[in-house]
C-alpha cells in the first residue's frame, strides 16, 4: 500500500450493496495439506485448464471483496482463466467511519491496512470460518489463494490495538520501533524508511522476536485454513539484514524467519510490495523474499497501452535489476486510488491491451486489479461503493479470459517478444512453437513474416473469427483494427460462455422513496432466477422489472439474489443489498462540542454525493459558520432537504475528521465530538 500526503478529500459516496454467500459448501479443515498449489478436492466437473503453479498462472486481485463474495464468484473466476486470487488483508482492522462499509465515504477500504490484531477475520471481509470455506471452494476449482498481509504497522488508533497483541509483543513500547511514532521525511534514507512511521501509521518493531512469533502463528493459521501464498504490504519498510538497526536490536531477521519458518515454506508463494520511488533495494528484496512487485514496469506497460507504441525492446526488461521473479500489473490499487489516479487516465481498452502483454509473457506473474463495480472516470468508487462487493466485470472480458487460458496452456514454454519491421503498433509474443499472441493498436492490416509457431491453421481464440495460416515458418492473415489475436491449438480447451445476471447499471442501491423499481438483466442464460431476502426463487427474463420496498421502514435492507445457468452448464450468482433510507429534512439541527484547543469560530461543511456525478455541499470548504450556543457547543440548522448528507466540523485549522477520512453521518439532534 502506498501512502501519500493528499489533502482531505471532502467527498463521500453513499450507496449500499454487498455480496452474500449463497453456496452451501463444506469448509476446509485445519488438517488441509497446505502449500500444494491449492489442488484440493475437485468438486466441480468442468476442467478450466488452470495452471498448477502460482507463477504459471494469472492472479485476480479481489480488491475489497468479502470472503463470501469470492466464494460465490469462484466459477466466474475460474471460467475467466485466473489460477489464483489475492484477498485484501484478512486480519482484524480499524473500524473507522462508524464501521461503515463504503469503499470511500461512511467507511473506507484503506482500513484493511490498519491492523488491530493479527488474527483471521474482520468486519469488512468476513469471519475465519468464511475464509476457510472460501479456500476450500477455491481449491476445488484448482485456484490458489494469496493473502495480503501488512506486518509493518498497526492502526493509528493505538487504543484499538488488541490486548492479546500488546501482551504477546511485551507491551506497547516493545511493539513499536523507538522512532515508530515519527513520520518518514526522506524515503531514500534507509534508517527512516525501515524504522519510522509511514502514512501516519505507527511502525511496528518487526525485529521484536515476540512479535515475530505472534505474526508467524498468524501466517500459519492462514496456511492451515488454505492460504497458498502471501503478499507483504509495504515490504520495503521492513529492514533487510544489513539495514540500520533500532536501539536494542541485535539483528534484522524478520524476513529470514517468516520466509523460512512458516509451515510448508518450500511451497508457499511469497512476494513483497516494493514500490520503486527511490532507495528501495528491490533486487535485494527479491533475493530475500523470493519475488517483488515491478511497479516501474507497470508504468511502462500503461504508457505502451495508452499510447499504442509497444516497443518490444523496452517491454522485455522488468526494470528490477535483471530478475524475472516479479509480480506484474497494468495498475494496482495504489495506482488507482493514489497520486497517479489511473482511473482518470486508463480506459478499459488500455487495460485489456496491457493485460494481454503481461499475461501472454512467460516471465513474471501477472496480477489483475479488479476495479470497483461499475466504476468510471466520473465515479471512481463505482455505482455500489461497497466493501464486500464484487469488482467491475472487466475481469471476465473475453480477451482477458482468452489470454489467461493461453498463459495456462503455455506454462513452461519460452517467450520471444518482438516487433516485425520495427512497427511498434504491433507486438508479437511467441511461446515456443505452440502459441502466439499479437496485439495490434493500429488499423486493420495484413501480416506476413517469420514465426516459430508450428505450421497449421489457427483461429483467433478471442472471438473465433479471424483465420491465420502458418506454413514453412511464415504466418499470413489479417489483424483486425485495435485487436488482440490469440493463436494456439495445442492445449486449447473449449469452456463455453458464462451466463450474466445482474441488475441494471442505472439502478440505485440506495433509495429514499417508498418503493424502488429494479431492472433485472439475464444474458446467455438457459435459466435465471431471483429471490428476495432468501425467499422463493422466481424465474425471470432479461429486462423484467421488480418492485421492492413497499411499506418497509427506513433503514431496512432488502436483499436480491440473482442466479443464472448457461446452456453449457456454467453458473453465475450475484447478490445485491438495497437500502431504504430517510433523508435529512429542512429544519434538522445538529450540534458540535468544540475541543478546548480549537478556535471559537466553527464551520460545518455538509456534502452529499448521492448523485455521483456532482457533489452537493452547503458551501465550499470550510462550509457554513455555526451558531454558538454557549459552553463550547455550536449548532447548525439545515435550510433545505438532503438525501444522505455527511458533515465535517472545522475551525479553519483543525477538523473533526482527519486527512482522507469521510465525514460523519447526519443524525438529527446529535451532539458531535472529536474522537
Amino acid at each position: 500500500m502506498k501512502f501519500s500526503g493528499n489533502k482531505l478529500l471532502k467527498t463521500g459516496l453513499v450507496c449500499t450493496l454487498t455480496i452474500s454467500i449463497l453456496m452451501g459448501l463444506t469448509a476446509c479443515g485445519n488438517s488441509r495439506e497446505a502449500g500444494t498449489s491449492g489442488t484440493g478436492s475437485k468438486a466441480n466437473t468442468i476442467d478450466f485448464g488452470l495452471a498448477a503453479q502460482v507463477t504459471d498462472g494469472s492472479i485476480l486481485h479481489c480488491f475489497s471483496w468479502s470472503f463470501n463474495t469470492i466464494t460465490e464468484s469462484m466459477e466466474d473466476i475460474a471460467a475467466a482463466g485466473f489460477s489464483g486470487i489475492q484477498t485484501s488483508p484478512i486480519n482484524a482492522c480499524y473500524d473507522g467511519g462508524n464501521a461503515g462499509m463504503e469503499l470511500f465515504g461512511e467507511g473506507k477500504w484503506s482500513y484493511h491496512y490498519q491492523p488491530t490484531d493479527w488474527k483471521i477475520g474482520n468486519y469488512q471481509l468476513g469471519t475465519r470460518d468464511e475464509f476457510k470455506k472460501m479456500c476450500d471452494v477455491a481449491h476445488s476449482y484448482g485456484i490458489k489463494v494469496i493473502v495480503d498481509v501488512a506486518p509493518n504497522h498497526t492502526t493509528k488508533e493505538i487504543s484499538g490495538v488488541s490486548e492479546d497483541l500488546l501482551t504477546a509483543a511485551g507491551g506497547q513500547e516493545a511493539l513499536y520501533h523507538s522512532g515508530g511514532m515519527d513520520a518518514i521525511s526522506d524515503y531514500t534514507d534507509r534508517k527512516q524508511c525501515t524504522l519510522m512511521g509511514v502514512g501516519g501509521l505507527p511502525d511496528v518493531n518487526t525485529e521484536n522476536v515476540k512479535f515475530q512469533d505472534y505474526f508467524i502463528s498468524y501466517l500459519n493459521d492462514c496456511i492451515a485454513c488454505g492460504a497458498d501464498g502471501f503478499r507483504y504490504d509495504t515490504a520495503k519498510h521492513i529492514g533487510l539484514p544489513d539495514d540500520p538497526k533500532d536501539t536494542g536490536v541485535s539483528e534484522n531477521n524478520f524476513w529470514s524467519r517468516v520466509i523460512r519458518e512458516i509451515n510448508h515454506a518450500d511451497t508457499i508463494f511469497n512476494y513483497g510490495e516494493v514500490l520503486q520511488d527511490g532507495g528501495e533495494r528491490i533486487a535485494d528484496y527479491i533475493d530475500t523474499i523470493g519475488a517483488a512487485t515491478a511497479s516501474s514496469y507497470g508504468s511502462a506497460i500503461r504508457d505502451a497501452a495508452m499510447s499504442g507504441k509497444m516497443d518490444a525492446e523496452k517491454l522485455k526488461d522488468f526494470k528490477v535489476g535483471g530478475s524475472t521473479n516479479v509480480v506484474t500489473w497494468v495498475e494496482s490499487h495504489d495506482n488507482y486510488t493514489g497520486d497517479e489516479s489511473t482511473y482518470l487516465l486508463v480506459r478499459n481498452q488500455d487495460i485489456i491491451r496491457g493485460w494481454s502483454i503481461i499475461a501472454a509473457r512467460g516471465a513474471g506473474t501477472p496480477l489483475f486489479f479488479s476495479r470497483p463495480y461499475n466504476s468510471s472516470e466520473d465515479n471512481m468508487w463505482g455505482t455500489m461503493n461497497r466493501i464486500g462487493m464484487a469488482g467491475d466485470m472487466l475481469y471476465k472480458d473475453s480477451t482477458v479470459a482468452t489470454v489467461n487460458r493461453f498463459r495456462n496452456a503455455m506454462a513452461g514454454e519460452p517467450e520471444n517478444i518482438y516487433n516485425l519491421n520495427e512497427n511498434t503498433e504491433i507486438l508479437y509474443i511467441e511461446r515456443g512453437s505452440r502459441g502466439l499472441v499479437i496485439i495490434n493498436s493500429g488499423e486493420e492490416i495484413k501480416i506476413g513474416g517469420e514465426t516459430t509457431l508450428a505450421d497449421g491453421t489457427y483461429i483467433n481464440r478471442v472471438d473465433g473469427t479471424a483465420e491465420f495460416v502458418v506454413s514453412g515458418g511464415k504466418i499470413t492473415g489479417t489483424l483486425p483494427k485495435d485487436s488482440v489475436v490469440v493463436l494456439y491449438n495445442d492445449g486449447y480447451i473449449e469452456i463455453g460462455k458464462s451466463p450474466l445476471v445482474k441488475v441494471s447499471d442505472d439502478d440505485s442501491q440506495v433509495f429514499h422513496t417508498d418503493t424502488l423499481e429494479v431492472t433485472l438483466v439475464a444474458e446467455n442464460t438457459a435459466k435465471a432466477v431471483y429471490s428476495v431476502n432468501g425467499g422463493e426463487e422466481v424465474e425471470f427474463k432479461n429486462g423484467d422489472k421488480l418492485t421492492i420496498g413497499e411499506g418497509v421502514a427506513a433503514g431496512t435492507v432488502i436483499r436480491i439474489t440473482l442466479k443464472g445457468e448457461s446452456s453449457d452448464g456454467l453458473h453465475s450468482t450475484m447478490t445485491y443489498e438495497f437500502s431504504k433510507k430517510e433523508g435529512t429534512s429542512s429544519g434538522t439541527v445538529i450540534y458540535f462540542k468544540k475541543p478546548d484547543n480549537w478556535k471559537n469560530e466553527i464551520c460545518a461543511y455538509v456534502y452529499d454525493e448521492t448523485s455521483y456525478s456532482e457533489v452537493k455541499y452547503n458551501e465550499k470548504w470550510p462550509g457554513v459558520a455555526m451558531k454558538e450556543e454557549g459552553n463550547g457547543v455550536y449548532s447548525y440548522t439545515f435550510t433545505e432537504d438532503w438525501i444522505a448528507p455527511l458533515v465535517i466540523f472545522t475551525d479553519g485549522t483543525n477538523q473533526s475528521n482527519g486527512e482522507m477520512e469521510p465525514g460523519e453521518k447526519v443524525e438529527s439532534g446529535k451532539t458531535y465530538e472529536v474522537r
